[in-house]
Formats: structure tokens, C-alpha cells, sequence
């Protein structure tokens, strides 16, 4: 008898609540580290407070991936209820969850471990695929191959607005991000390799360095018609992003445009004001 099947993730899929609960997804967070403070990387410590602890004293989070044996009781927890897991991390290059994860499962029959390759929504992306395909009767091992067969097809970008924040948690050196201000550079980043690299870089003001990323991001794609992301980390004026949203629904061709909030494990890196739009290709 075919086992049913749970779609699980860790909490850097900056996933909203609503879409968590329409596909049916449960996640496992990292853990975010602030001086002698520990928060979960939840509703409960998100990206307005980094911001406002930022501002206040100049501290920025470090992430913790959870442990093994936190994994271990989190996959256990679904498959004495019965299920097989299929489970999605954040790119082993940029974090060691998916080495945990992996550890973990091997020690928990019927748990099925994804690299994606990816970070924030376009690992979300993966896991409404996965969602999807469970609630077309896919077992938990053609889920899996399946997900593994197009995680190369997902693109996954962002624009900053500042590198102030990735120069703070060493990301970049200081002259660059001095440079990049004073030159009102915007940056622009892609997925590539499981890496997040610089692929562009925009001048101008920002609102107007959206609408130029968008339109050279989807025009002349052959995207996937049913999801497409816009996922930003705060401090956008709603004017602004409204008319984005128009602009890639007129561009995309999707049926389902989503606008998501950064976590905090993103925005400690990327900052206020980043924004990207992620889909999978055909």
C-alpha cells in the first residue's frame, strides 16, 4: 500500500504563512543567532526586527542550520504518523542544513532528501512543484526524481539596492560597497552552480532598476505558466510594487503571481530594498 506523503523544507523558502497552509507544507527553521540571542527563524524574529536591531546598535545575524538530531525528530515526528518525506534545504553551497538533513535521513527510512540548489522562494518553487505532484498521487520517490529532473530549470535572482549589508557580514569588501554607492551602482544576483554570483550591474534609482531587472529577466522566457515570485525584503512603497506586479503578470504569463516577504535569514544579507523575481523555465 502506497504511504502517503508529506513535503517538508527548511524555513528558508520565505514561503507566506497562507501558502504554507494551501499546499500543505511543514518546515523545520535555522536557528538565528544576535549577540547572546537565539531567535527561530519564524513569524517570531523576522525582517523588520533586523532591520531595527541594525539601525539600533550596527549588529547583524549569523544562521545556524539545525542539527542533526534536530532533523532526526523532525522527520520521525512525520513518519511514525505513517508518511514518507519528501525534503527540501537551501543550497549546500550557502549552508550546512542540507548535510544535516541528509545525515538525518539516513538514519529514517522513507525520507527523501533534496539538494535545490537554490535559496528563499526558489526553493519554494521546488516544493509547490512537490506539493503539486503529491496531490496528483505521486508516490514520495517519483516525487523526489522528479524534482531533482528540473531543479536546473528554476531562475532564481535578486537586485540590491545597497551591498552595505553583504559588506557588514563579509560578503563583499568595504571599497566595493563604498564604490558601488557612490557610483549608484545596483548590483545583480543569480543563482549559478548552487552559488550566488553577481551577473549585472544596474545604475540609477531603484524603482526604475526594478522595471529594466523584470522586463530583461522574463522577456523572450519560456516560463513554466503556473507560479512566479516576487519576493522582496521590505521597505518598498506599495505604489511601487504593485505596478511590478502588473508588470511581470503582463510579462510572465503565469496564472499565479506571488508576492513574498524575505526571512530573516535572506534580508540579513541582502538588506532593505532588494527585490527578485523567480520562476521555472520550461
Amino acid at each position: 500500500m502506497k504511504k502517503p506523503v508529506m513535503v517538508t523544507a527548511d524555513s528558508t523558502i520565505d514561503l507566506s504563512r497562507d501558502l504554507i497552509e494551501r499546499f500543505r507544507i511543514k518546515t523545520v527553521p535555522l536557528t538565528i543567532v544576535m549577540g547572546d540571542e537565539t531567535f527561530l527563524d519564524s513569524d517570531s524574529f523576522n525582517t523588520a526586527d533586523i532591520y531595527a536591531r541594525y539601525h539600533k546598535d550596527g549588529m547583524l545575524p549569523k544562521t545556524a542550520a539545525p542539527s542533526i538530531q534536530d532533523f532526526i525528530d523532525f522527520f520521525s515526528s512525520l513518519t511514525e504518523q505513517g508518511y514518507e518525506v519528501v525534503h527540501l534545504d537551501i543550497s549546500s553551497e550557502l549552508s550546512s542544513t542540507y548535510g544535516a538533513a541528509r545525515m538525518a535521513a539516513d538514519e529514517t527510512e522513507g525520507v527523501y532528501v533534496i539538494d535545490s540548489r537554490m535559496l528563499s522562494s526558489g526553493i519554494g518553487l521546488l516544493v509547490i512543484e512537490a506539493a503539486e505532484c503529491r496531490d496528483r498521487g505521486m508516490c514520495a520517490s517519483e516525487i523526489a526524481a522528479h524534482i531533482e529532473s528540473i531543479k536546473d530549470k528554476v531562475s532564481t535572482s535578486f537586485v540590491l539596492d545597497t551591498l552595505e549589508f553583504m559588506w557588514k557580514g563579509g560578503r563583499c569588501t568595504g571599497v566595493a560597497a563604498f564604490g558601488a554607492n557612490m557610483l549608484k551602482i545596483k548590483p545583480a544576483l543569480e543563482m549559478r552552480g548552487g552559488k550566488l554570483e553577481i551577473y549585472k550591474k544596474y545604475r540609477g534609482s531603484i524603482d526604475k532598476v526594478y522595471r529594466q531587472y523584470i522586463t530583461e529577466r522574463l522577456e523572450n522566457k519560456k516560463i513554466r505558466p503556473g507560479h512566479i515570485f516576487i519576493t522582496e525584503s521590505g521597505e518598498i512603497g506599495q505604489d511601487v510594487l504593485d505596478g511590478l506586479e502588473k508588470l511581470v503578470k503582463e510579462l510572465s504569463g503565469c496564472r499565479e503571481v506571488h508576492h513574498t516577504m524575505a526571512g530573516a535569514t535572506i534580508s540579513s544579507h541582502c538588506g532593505p530594498k532588494c527585490l527578485g523575481v523567480l520562476f521555472i523555465e520550461e
